[in-house]
């Protein structure tokens, strides 16, 4: 029996061990490697929180050692890799693949492919970023210009001149953290 956490008395000690990290090696396709990484990366995700999100859905991870076909995952040139992971989803992970015999990696493996669509979904929002980036730009240019226009007409020391100023210097630190992301994004571009 597990024990519980009362308000009073806080975690248990297995608890904190379920939170605990620990490294786990993986023998993975370079495609679910790329996949981690990206989403890790790119989106801001933590590969420990990561893995707690695919992994620790017992449901869903039984549900898919149901589906895995060795052979055709024996196929798939594969690298190790170590991660990672709290010591609960290492447990989670050990438990599934224990129940239905089925190796650690072949579940990792196919618990990353449900990554795979939303990278697609986020491949998809980059390339209309990209497109609406241009608009951004030119708007963000033709506030550079109104600025120029204001800074002659009324001098730079004016108020007015300054505010917007402060306003078009703001406008370029967006415009250059907005090109980053973009730059940033590129690698979706490969996947």
């Amino acid at each position: 029996m597990t024990p519980t956490r009362s308000p009073a008395t806080g975690p248990t000690v297995l608890d904190l061990r379920g939170r605990q990290s620990v490294r786990a090696t993986f023998k993975l396709s370079q495609k679910a490697i790329d996949a981690i990484g990206l989403v890790a990366v790119h989106m801001g995700i933590k590969q420990k929180s990561l893995f707690d999100h695919i992994i620790e859905d017992m449901d869903a991870m039984e549900k898919l050692a149901r589906s895995i076909r060795l052979p055709q995952f024996e196929k798939i040139p594969r690298r190790q890799k170590t991660y990672v992971m709290s010591r609960r989803t290492v447990d989670a992970l050990s438990e599934v693949s224990r129940a239905f015999d089925m190796p650690r990696d072949a579940l990792v493996e196919y618990a990353v492919k449900k990554l795979e669509s939303v990278i697609q979904s986020e491949k998809r929002r980059h390339e209309e970023r990209k497109k609406l980036a241009a608009d951004v730009m030119a708007h963000f240019e033709k506030g550079e210009q109104l600025y120029r226009s204001v800074a002659q007409s009324l001098g730079k020391d004016d108020p007015f001149s300054r505010h917007l100023g402060k306003a078009v210097l703001a406008a370029r630190k967006t415009a250059e953290d907005l090109q980053a992301f973009l730059n940033k994004s590129r690698v979706l571009e490969d996947f």
